[in-house]
């Protein structure tokens, strides 16, 4: 399927690109979130016509994943855990759980979306974590895992 970019996404194009991508990708991602329109010489011609203010609107989303960068790069968050004897966790640590963290810290809103795990964490220890807040902004922040102290039985 070819779809015509309305902004710029990383590891795909930019802004008026017209590029070839699955079909479920382009119908269930790009053309629903209003990343792209479907490949046709009217869409073509409405994405050129419109390149000027998609582009002042990419860069006001990148000023302020600037803001955001600045405010959120480097910092570092703990979460206490239950884990086992050998330090793996029951569970594990989920970009909704990192998004409500950063939100409480500091007043933002990333979405899980944004967060980039890699592994999933499942042991104690520190990790760092990369924040995609635009596609050519990304932060990262850093995330140390200490087992929770088990409260006394009474």
């Amino acid at each position: 399927m070819e779809v015509v970019l309305l902004e710029n996404i990383k590891n795909l194009g930019q802004i008026g690109d017209i590029v070839k991508v699955r079909r479920g990708h382009g119908r269930n991602f790009l053309i629903k979130y209003g990343k792209a329109l479907k490949s046709s010489k009217e869409n073509i011609d409405i994405v050129n016509k419109k390149k000027y203010t998609l582009n002042q609107k990419n860069l006001e989303l990148k000023k302020d994943a600037k803001k955001i960068f600045d405010i959120i790069n480097n910092t570092n968050y703990k979460f206490s855990k239950r884990a086992k004897e050998n330090g793996e966790l029951y569970g594990s640590i989920k970009p909704v759980e990192l998004s409500k963290a950063i939100s409480s810290a500091k007043k933002i809103e990333i979405k899980p979306s944004q967060i980039d795990v890699g592994k999933e964490i499942k042991k104690i220890g520190t990790y760092e974590i990369r924040i995609n807040l635009h596609a050519e902004i990304q932060g990262k922040i850093h995330i140390e895992v200490v087992k929770e102290e088990e409260k006394p039985k009474t």
